[in-house]
């Protein structure tokens, strides 16, 4: 059975506070009939969607309760009347949002500690019990026992945890309009291209500008432009887009003069330019609204001030950060978080043939996109810069270079979420300027 000590009062990494003294009663107690204030009852719950299943455990590891319990209010109240009975629970899920939701605001209501043990810490604790065996029951049992024995690998589900699970789902929501309007921005782009090659080229890069979809949602196709002369194109790009109003429309009367052929189909796909640009405006507005909604909530989380104290870390970085890094209890170090994100090189070696390393093809795709991206904004930073300069200078590619200073950047996150301490920028010895990088490709 898995065990880690924990030094006598000292607060867990997870902040739950719990201590090896809370977590186990010697025998001398026992027999002298001494109680302290540490749980008694350790409830893992492997949450599903229409069933859970439950495991409990005593202070000395034996099986209380065993069984499938329905994810339901009532129900979960009765287990819980039943586990208060018994003394002190601390109550672990393995998810916090959607299916554990339910499951979380009872036991919270009532009073209950509860605790969340991360899916990467699960599955690390998961291997070190015997079999291969893989049901509720078994991932039951292995949250209950990693909350009776490695507190250290629970997190507090507290306000602040709230917080990262309202953040959480709020982003998902925003992603899901990222991924949308992207989807509709190349329908956009294939529609006039079809119908106006010269217009789509001069268009096609200021798709996100709501002057020019403003225009292309009144004028689908390249008669209805023309018919409104230069002056109504200005008036209609003005109302979302003032600066290229100034410019833009003598673009557009030029590029509309270089093409006196009308494709077959063009009021079809005029209607369908319409209707897009219309959505892609709405998604547009919904996402501003949602961006300041979660800024404000991000302020609500302790950590949010430290992360974006960072050059490159922005609200959607620092959200993305919560989300997967927590409060960096999960990763023993930098190196687990560079691992995990895929930023760290794979090694291939076997006898004398084959010794390498190249780029890890695997590792949570979305924080690796994330951390790349604020390497790449904060290259305007000059410690960034220099060192992203220094690696070009050692030959590597952009590419190279840029998860280099990505990775040299997890070490700083890292550090600042463990020691709770903002961004410090040190001294860094210029090195030759090359050319700018060129943006990574979307």
């Amino acid at each position: 059975m898995p065990s880690r000590n924990v030094a006598a009062g000292a607060p867990s990494e997870a902040g739950l506070l719990v201590t090896e003294e809370e977590c186990h009663v010697s025998r001398a107690d026992a027999d002298q009939g001494r109680r302290d204030r540490g749980f008694e009852v350790f409830c893992g719950i492997d949450v599903a969607r229409e069933t859970h299943h439950v495991v409990v455990l005593d202070r000395q590891g034996r099986r209380l309760i065993d069984r499938p319990l329905p994810n339901g209010e009532q129900q979960l109240v009765a287990l819980f009347n039943e586990l208060e009975s018994r003394g002190r629970v601390l109550v672990v899920v393995d998810q916090l949002a959607s299916i554990g939701a339910l499951a979380i605001a009872v036991a919270r209501s009532r009073g209950i500690a509860v605790g969340y043990l991360p899916g990467l810490a699960m599955r690390r604790i998961a291997d070190l019990y015997p079999g291969e065996t893989k049901t509720d029951a078994r991932d039951a049992h292995v949250i209950a026992d990693a909350a009776r024995t490695l507190p250290h690998a629970l997190r507090r589900v507290g306000p602040d945890e709230q917080t990262t699970v309202e953040l959480s789902v709020l982003a998902g929501y925003d992603a899901d309009l990222a991924a949308e309007s992207t989807r509709l921005a190349n329908r956009l782009h294939d529609a006039l291209l079809h119908i106006h090659p010269a217009l789509e080229r001069l268009l096609g890069k200021h798709f996100r500008r709501p002057g020019v979809l403003r225009l292309l949602a009144a004028a689908g196709t390249p008669q209805a432009i023309a018919e409104l002369g230069e002056s109504g194109i200005r008036e209609l790009i003005a109302d979302g887009s003032p600066r290229m109003s100034k410019s833009l429309p003598t673009s557009i009367v030029a590029a509309l003069a270089e093409q006196s052929v009308t494709i077959p189909a063009t009021e079809q796909y005029g209607r369908v330019i319409r209707g897009v640009a219309q959505q892609l405006l709405t998604i547009m507005d919904q996402r501003e609204v949602l961006g300041s909604e979660l800024e404000a909530l991000l302020t609500n989380h302790p950590l949010a001030e430290i992360l974006t104290s960072m050059p490159g870390v922005g609200p959607r970085t620092a959200i993305e950060l919560l989300r997967t890094v927590g409060d960096g209890s999960t990763f023993a170090s930098a190196a687990h978080i560079a691992s995990y994100a895929g930023l760290a090189p794979a090694t291939r070696q076997s006898g004398r043939s084959i010794k390498g390393e190249h780029q890890a093809r695997r590792g949570n795709r979305t924080l690796k996109g994330a951390l790349y991206l604020s390497a790449f904004a904060s290259l305007k930073h000059p410690p960034s810069r220099a060192y992203y300069d220094r690696k070009r200078t050692e030959g590597k590619s952009h590419t190279a270079a840029l998860t280099c200073l990505a990775r040299r950047r997890v070490d700083v996150l890292h550090a600042m979420i463990r020691d709770r301490q903002h961004y410090h920028p040190t001294s860094v010895t210029a090195h030759p300027v090359t050319p700018s990088a060129e943006p990574p490709a979307a």
